[in-house]
C-alpha cells in the first residue's frame, strides 16, 4: 500500500492533481473558523465549549459544514444548501418534464441542470443564512446554554444584511471549490468536501468518549467501529449483476455487437439520502412545537419522544422512515421501462428475457428483491448512534455510524477507485490489490 502512495505521487500529472485536491481542502477547513462579521466570536466559543450544549435538530447541519455552523463561520451554512438543490432538482425531474428531457440530452443537458442547481444553491443559502441569523437572535441555537441569546454584536439592519450577504458568498465559494475539485483534482469536489466536513469530527468525537466514557469504552467504540467499516464496505461494493447481451448486426460490411455486458444493481442504491430525509421529518415536530406554548400536552409529547432518541417511539419511526425513503428514493432514480426500452434500442436483451415490458418488469422484480436487504441495511447503520446513547450514553460523541459512516466510506471507495483507475493508466498495477 505504501508503494502503491509512493508511485501515485511519483506521476507529475496524478501528483499535481491529488496536491491541487489537497490544496483545496484546506482552504475548505480553514474557512471554517474565520468568524463572521458583526459576531461575538468570543462568547460563541464559550457557547460551542459549554457542557450544558445539546445541538439537538442543529446536529445534523453541522455535521455537512464541520462544526463551522456552532462557530458561525463564513462557511456556517456549509454544502447543504448545494445537497437540498442538487435533490430538489433530482426530484423535479419526475414533476417537470422539461428536466427530463435535458437529463437525457446528454452533457450539454446536464450543464442545464447544473446551472439551475447553481441557482437553487444560492436562493437556499439566502433564505438558510436569514433563518440562521433569526435563530441566533432568538437564542435558540445553542438551547439553554446560558448566555449565548445574545452573539450578534452588530444588530443594526446594516449589519444582519452584511451577515446574510457574507453568509451566502461563503456558500457560493464552496461550490466553487467543489466544482474545482471535481475539474482538476481527483474525486468528485462536493462529495470529498462532504467527506472533510463529517472527518474533521472525529478526533474531537474519540477524544470527548476517551475523556469522558474511560479507556474500557473507548477501546469497546474502536473495536466496534472497524467492525462497521468493514460491514458497510462490503455492503457499499455488494451488487447484483444482471446479465445482457447484444444482438450481432450488420452495418454495411462490419459487424457489430455481440458483446456480453451485465447492469450492476447495487444493494444501496440510495446512498445517503434516506437517512437524511427520515432525519429532517423527524426533526420538523420538535421544529414546529418551539413556536408554540411550552406547557401545552401535545408540546410536551413532542419534547418526551421526539428529542432524543432513546425512546423505542423514537427509534421505530426513525427506521420505518428510513425503510420507506430508501424504496421512494430507488423508484424516482431508476426507471425500469426506461433500462429496458434503452436496451432494445440498441439490441441488448436479458437472457431469458423477452425485450420490452418482461424486461422492465424482470429489472423491476430483481430491484424490489435487491432493495429490502438494501433498506434494511440503511435503518440498521442510522439506528448505531441512537444504539450508542441507549448503552453508553455518546449519542452526540459516537462517530461510527448513520451519515457519517455511510459518507465517509462511500466517498473514501470512490475516491480510490478513481486514483487506481488513473494509476493503471500509466503503470500495469494500481493502488488496489
Amino acid at each position: 500500500m505504501i508503494g502503491a502512495i509512493r508511485r501515485a505521487f511519483r506521476t507529475p500529472d496524478l501528483r499535481n492533481k491529488l496536491l491541487f485536491t489537497l490544496g483545496i481542502l484546506v482552504i475548505f477547513r480553514l474557512g471554517s473558523f474565520i468568524p463572521s462579521p458583526g459576531i461575538d466570536y468570543t462568547q460563541v466559543q464559550e457557547c460551542v465549549a459549554s457542557p450544558q450544549l445539546n445541538e439537538g435538530g442543529f446536529a445534523m447541519i453541522n455535521l455537512f459544514s464541520g462544526g463551522a455552523l456552532l462557530q458561525l463561520s463564513i462557511f456556517a451554512l456549509g454544502i447543504m444548501p448545494y445537497i437540498t438543490a442538487s435533490i430538489i432538482v433530482q426530484l423535479l425531474r419526475v414533476v417537470i418534464p422539461r428536466f427530463e428531457s435535458l437529463h437525457k440530452e446528454g452533457a450539454s443537458g446536464q450543464a442545464k441542470l447544473t446551472q439551475y442547481t447553481r441557482y437553487l444553491t444560492i436562493g437556499l443559502a439566502v433564505l438558510n443564512s436569514t433563518t440562521l441569523i433569526a435563530t441566533v437572535r432568538s437564542g435558540a441555537l445553542f438551547g439553554d446554554v446560558e448566555g449565548c441569546q445574545d452573539l450578534i454584536a452588530n444588530d443594526t439592519w446594516w449589519g444582519i444584511s452584511v451577515l446574510v450577504l457574507t453568509l451566502t458568498a461563503g456558500t457560493g465559494l464552496i461550490m466553487w471549490l467543489g466544482e474545482q475539485i471535481t475539474e482538476h483534482g481527483v474525486g468528485n469536489g462536493m462529495s470529498l468536501l462532504i467527506f472533510t466536513s463529517v472527518a474533521s469530527a472525529f478526533p474531537s468525537s474519540l477524544g470527548a468518549i476517551f475523556r469522558e466514557q474511560g479507556v474500557d469504552i473507548f477501546l469497546i467504540v474502536m473495536a466496534v467501529g472497524l467492525v462497521l467499516v468493514a460491514l458497510v464496505v462490503f455492503v457499499e461494493q455488494s451488487q447484483r449483476r444482471v446479465p445482457v447481451q447484444y444482438a450481432k448486426r450488420m452495418v454495411g460490411r462490419r459487424m457489430f455487437g455481440g458483446t456480453s455486458t451485465y447492469i450492476p444493481i447495487k444493494v444501496n442504491m440510495a446512498g445517503v439520502i434516506p437517512v437524511i430525509f427520515a432525519s429532517s421529518v423527524l426533526y420538523l415536530p420538535s421544529l414546529v412545537s418551539q413556536f408554540f406554548d411550552p406547557e401545552s400536552r401535545w408540546v410536551e409529547w413532542i419534547s418526551t419522544y421526539f428529542t432524543r432518541g432513546d425512546h423505542p417511539i423514537y427509534i421505530t419511526v426513525y427506521a420505518l422512515l428510513t425503510i420507506f425513503f430508501a424504496y421512494f428514493y430507488v423508484a424516482i432514480t431508476f426507471n425500469p421501462e426506461e433500462v429496458a426500452d434503452n436496451m432494445k434500442k440498441y439490441g441488448g436483451f436479458i437472457p431469458g428475457i423477452r425485450a420490452g415490458r418482461p424486461t422492465a418488469e424482470y429489472l423491476s422484480f430483481v430491484l424490489s428483491r435487491i432493495n429490502f436487504p438494501g433498506s434494511l441495511y440503511l435503518a440498521f447503520v442510522a439506528l448505531i448512534p441512537l444504539i450508542a446513547l441507549v448503552l453508553i450514553n455518546a449519542n452526540q460523541n459516537f462517530p461510527f455510524g448513520g451519515t457519517s459512516l455511510l459518507i465517509v466510506v462511500g466517498v473514501g471507495l470512490e475516491t480510490v477507485k478513481q486514483i487506481d483507475a488513473q494509476m493503471q493508466q500509466r503503470h500495469y498495477e494500481g493502488l488496489l490489490r
